[in-house]
């Protein structure tokens, strides 16, 4: 099947073409026409299968054929977790539908609201936004939901475990009934499922391959070395294997920075991107990589599934995910498209729980060399016998917001235990749980002389008077 199969318009189809892509990938070519066809659909694939314009082609040729969006209305929105991941989806509309009289616009935190709020007010068909900024233009009344057709959650699982559920659940809640519903994620896992169940409508169901599963063009090993080594073997490799284009994922902010000091006084071209870093920063470390003026870029989870670089041949792990089903969408990020990649992760002994659950979650062992001049102090252990993988049942847990630094909403879990009663009748004061504490004895409440008269009571102070 080509893309002239799936009835497309000519404009659309020079666009495509115009990028090179002739074939769809199997998301684009069952999602397409489903989508055309005005049906709902969950849709799953790994990362780099082509989930984007899965949704984006049938969404430029359905708006297409309608009404233009009135001022600060949109027809179409597009939800994402992160501003990359955001940015990508604008540019794979933009790119798409440059040919078509169709507007869009990108919106999330971490900039500036104003020029977004212009940007709204002449309207726009097709939205992209993070929920947390979502959330605060429509509290000030900057876009309005009544036009909207189309609905698409994109990494969906993503949004989940950022914790927002709760403005996805509010901004669902002020669309429209009458709408098509797209959710597309890297896996299906049950939480999704439970969030599926109050949006989309006897959907069809599109999983081209296995949850979890890693592509088959990634060549994956472990290089077992000492915590201390790592970032004298990373400038090895780079050097030796004269890596010209390498993705780095470290666990925290600081050691994405501590690692980009390492390279730079090794003269390896490096810049970090991750939550601290302002947009303005981000955007320019991305392009940076991109044009080949850095070679390293040391990124932390939140560019895991943000970052589209076409041709990606290296991804390292120079830190294992705590969340094992994150070192799938970590390595997604090379041989996409059909391409061949390699991802290399630097393994420490203390890490070797963390393999070994990505290796229970992945269902196969990965191969382990160790580099000649680095072999590890403490051994990494063998292996172990991979059991069969479980999914986990769909967790029920209520979610407090907090703005934090990327301008968007994260959530921390409530703990489960029941609210203190408003009713503080029977509660001790801080004085009568010291005596309770020091005496082991219960001690009487004292109450004021005129309370104590008005409710018939003996006064316990007269006696002293």
């Amino acid at each position: 099947m080509d893309f002239s199969d799936l009835a497309l318009s000519s404009k659309i189809l020079a666009a495509v073409a115009e990028k090179g892509y002739i074939k769809p990938s199997p998301i684009q070519e069952q999602a397409i026409p489903a989508v055309l066809a005005g049906k709902d659909v969950m849709a799953a694939a790994q990362t780099g299968t082509g989930k984007t314009a899965g949704f984006t082609l049938p969404i430029l040729e359905l708006l297409s054929r309608g009404n233009k969006a009135k001022a600060n209305h949109i027809r179409a929105l597009i939800l994402t977790p992160t501003r990359e991941l955001a940015a990508q989806v604008g540019e794979s509309v933009a790119t798409y539908g440059k040919e078509l009289p169709l507007t869009s616009a990108i919106v999330f935190g971490g900039v500036k609201i104003n020029p977004q709020m212009m940007k709204l007010r002449q309207g726009v068909d097709i939205l992209i936004a993070t929920p947390g900024r979502l959330m605060d233009l429509y509290q000030q009344n900057a876009v309005k939901f009544s036009q909207v057709e189309i609905l698409v959650l994109d990494e969906a699982d993503r949004m989940l475990d950022m914790g927002f559920i709760r403005d996805i659940k509010k901004i669902i809640s002020a669309l429209p009934v009458q709408r098509q519903n797209l959710l597309f994620s890297a896996t299906f896992s049950p939480d999704i499922r439970e969030l599926a169940k109050g949006l989309v409508k006897n959907p069809i169901e599109i999983s081209v391959n296995p949850e979890n599963s890693t592509a088959k063009t990634v060549k994956q090993t472990v290089i077992p070395c000492d915590k201390k080594q790592k970032a004298k073997l990373l400038c090895h490799l780079i050097k030796e294997n004269d890596w010209q284009q390498v993705l780095v994922f470290t666990r925290t902010k600081h050691g994405a920075n501590r690692l980009t000091r390492d390279l730079e006084a090794k003269s390896i071209n490096a810049a970090a991107i991750h939550g601290n870093k302002s947009q303005g920063a981000r955007t320019k470390a991305l392009a940076n990589f991109k044009s080949g003026a850095v070679k390293v870029l040391v990124a932390t989870d939140i560019a895991a599934r943000g970052l589209d670089i076409d041709q990606l041949p290296q991804v390292v792990n120079f830190d294992l995910p705590n969340v094992p089903e994150d070192y799938v969408h970590r390595i997604g990020r090379t041989g996409r498209a059909g391409a061949d990649g390699f991802a290399v992760s630097l393994v420490s002994a203390d890490e070797h729980k963390l393999l070994e659950d990505i290796e229970y979650v992945i269902q196969e062992p990965i191969e382990r060399k160790i580099t000649e001049g680095f072999a590890p102090v403490n051994e990494l252990p063998p292996s172990r016998p991979i059991k069969p993988f479980k999914a986990k049942k769909p967790k029920k847990v209520k979610h407090t917001h907090n703005e934090h630094k990327d301008g968007q909403r994260s959530s921390n879990s409530a703990t489960g235990h029941k609210p203190k009663s408003k009713n503080t009748r029977h509660q001790v004061s801080g004085q009568d749980k010291a005596s309770n504490k020091k005496t082991g004895k219960p001690v009487a409440r004292k109450v004021h002389p005129d309370k104590a008269k008005q409710q018939g009571k003996k006064d316990p102070y007269s006696a002293s008077r």
